[in-house]
């Protein structure tokens, strides 16, 4: 068995989906195809079942994958013990940030830490922070950078910034002039909600909860699934909701949308995630301390 032919087999498991694993591999799917087939023939067994249009792993192909990505993984805890003894901070790391950070922090973030190690390469992968978390819990990307809760205690958690949700609405609201808002002002009027699992919304609910709500009390008109698409919203008159004063820094300077603390104050924290138990990468390690620093300067100007 080659190391080719089971990379390729690896990625169809991690995927379920042959069409997938083929553009990701840069690779015609008959050539994807093809290779399972020849694992299929080596361990005499199918590694996959297809049927109703739909890829799932047999048992024997359950057992394979979990044996390719301890095989893969000594392969990176190698590759990286190495570059460690030489010095060496090349590579590739898997990052993942939940929306509003990947839009708002990480390309100032990314770009100046590019310019210290110009050999590092980054990739980014965006979700919410539910979606993140399973991305680490899957080993599928190096770290996180998340804006809600994680519940998983053998992920490793570290804050990096702390962030003040705020009230948008348009100038004209009618609590557009007030110094701050309680919850209970807010529930007449229509409002605009991020989408299931995200980390927005863990964090206002945990909000309303302390003072005494729940979201049914809020006026819900649409639940969208990005802070641009709330913007734009508000903009035009459907609502008001709660973001990140950080998501509407260009909206407030051109006086396209008003921002008001709520009373009491809402904060919450960006946080890395990361397995507790991965091998320690040079250039991981870089990342960290780069964005340590970073983040301690956005703190300052805050």
């Amino acid at each position: 068995m080659s190391d080719r032919t089971l990379r390729i087999f690896y990625t169809v498991a991690r995927m379920l989906s042959f069409t997938k694993a083929a553009e990701a591999l840069h690779m015609t799917q008959p050539a994807v195809t093809s290779q399972v087939h020849q694992l299929e023939g080596q361990f005499n067994t199918r590694l996959f079942d297809r049927t109703h249009n739909r890829v799932s792993l047999t048992e024997a192909g359950q057992c394979a994958f979990e044996y390719a990505e301890q095989i893969f993984t000594v392969y990176g805890e190698m590759e990286e013990a190495i570059k460690g003894l030489t010095g060496d901070s090349s590579g590739t790391l898997m990052l993942g940030a939940s929306t509003t950070i990947a839009e708002y922090v990480m390309p100032k973030l990314l770009s100046d830490f590019n310019m210290l190690f110009p050999h590092m390469r980054l990739k980014l992968d965006v979700s919410n922070t539910e979606g993140i978390v399973s991305m680490i819990e899957n080993n599928q990307i190096d770290l996180g950078v998340v804006e809600g809760p994680v519940s998983n205690r053998s992920l490793s958690l570290e804050v990096c910034h702390l962030d003040q949700l705020v009230v948008v609405l348009r100038p004209d609201h009618a609590l557009a002039q007030q110094a701050s808002i309680m919850l209970k002002q807010l529930m007449p009027y229509p409002f605009i909600c991020r989408e299931e699992g995200s980390g927005t919304l863990e964090v206002i609910l945990d909000y309303l909860k302390t003072q005494g709500f729940t979201k049914d009390d809020l006026n819900i008109v649409v639940e969208l699934g990005s802070p641009e698409s709330i913007k734009g919203a508000v903009e035009v008159g459907l609502g008001l909701s709660i973001v990140s004063i950080s998501t509407v820094e260009k909206e407030l300077s051109l006086k396209k949308l008003a921002a008001i603390p709520l009373n009491p104050l809402l904060t919450r924290s960006f946080s890395f995630v990361r397995q507790r138990q991965k091998f320690k990468q040079q250039g991981m390690d870089n990342l960290l301390e780069f964005a340590r620093g970073f983040c301690g300067k956005t703190d300052a100007k805050d």
